[in-house]
């Protein structure tokens, strides 16, 4: 393709490199710096005016300056001649922040769909939003909106590198069952589950895997963020409990969030994986493929 330049911003290099490479275009090159009252510097070094841009950031540790830098940036390929844009966020920050639970708060994610909306790019990509009370993301960023999904990636990676004899996948949480079958279907259509809390007294609840059994089992546990690591821990203690053998802990952001990294490593688990949406100790599997496979269909 090459009509189309691969940018990638401060949080987004390492995959504009290798989407560049996979696209076989143009990788360009951007340079941002601060100016010493704060204010951030943008100038775009590749020659854009009349080209296909592929513009990849990520808005992860420190998403305030990511999203000025990200929204300058994409705003100025428009102005200065490019023929279509698109952004690719493979951290959509804010996401969690999607109503009102507090009066007088702000629904960060509208917010900044709102900002990105007003630029009328050509489309957004981004890896596994969060999407707990939001069921259609087009509805607040347009209907170019396309959000991918790394556990396949994940899952790929798992299959390559151990065996799955006498293994199930489980979500940590209710939530987390879309990725449970996701990875469940790239590991050849294993049992899948997720982990659900009863309460038996006033004072006693337990952790069950909803609807199978773990003890004896190998397991795959998934999810889509690993922040303070406080959801893995505490689940990966229950399956414990529960009687399973090895547990490998796969996620897509791996955000590892203050001691995160160390609390999970004293956990003795088979592997600890996440993509490189974020990159972190734990970043085995890139997303790049999936991304480059769904910017093929629309740059085609």
């Amino acid at each position: 393709m090459k009509d189309v330049v691969v940018l990638g911003g401060s949080s987004g290099e390492h995959l504009a490199v290798r989407i560049a490479e996979l696209l076989g275009s143009e990788l360009g090159e951007i340079e941002v710096k601060q100016f010493p009252d704060g204010e951030t510097y943008i100038r775009i070094l590749a020659d854009v005016s009349g080209k296909r841009v592929v513009y990849v950031n990520s808005l992860q540790r420190g998403p305030n300056s990511l999203i000025v830098e990200t929204l300058y940036t994409l705003d100025a390929l428009k102005d200065l001649g490019a023929r279509e844009v698109y952004a690719v966020i493979p951290y959509m920050a804010y996401a969690r922040q999607d109503e009102r639970f507090n009066p007088g708060e702000a629904v960060s994610i509208f917010s900044l769909a709102k900002l990105f909306r007003a630029l009328s790019i050509d489309g957004i990509y981004t890896v596994d939003m969060h999407l707990h009370r939001i069921t259609d993301p087009t509805k607040l960023f347009g209907a170019k909106f396309h959000n991918l999904t790394g556990v396949r990636e994940l899952g790929k990676y798992v299959k390559s590198n151990y065996s799955l004899d006498n293994a199930v996948v489980i979500g940590p949480d209710e939530e987390a069952e879309q990725w449970a079958k996701i990875m469940a279907e790239e590991l050849g259509g294993l049992e899948y589950s997720v982990l659900e809390k009863k309460r038996i007294s006033a004072e006693e609840v337990v952790i069950e895997a909803r609807g199978i059994g773990v003890s004896g089992k190998n397991v795959v546990l998934v999810d889509d963020i690993i922040s303070t690591g406080g959801t893995v821990v505490e689940s990966v203690k229950a399956l414990r409990k529960l009687g399973a053998r090895e547990i490998i802990v796969a996620c897509v952001h791996p955000l590892l969030v203050g001691r995160a990294y160390p609390r999970l490593l004293r956990l003795g688990l088979k592997d600890l994986i996440g993509t490189d949406t974020v990159l972190s100790p734990i970043s085995k599997v890139s997303v790049a493929p999936a991304i480059v496979e769904a910017l093929r269909k629309t740059l085609a």
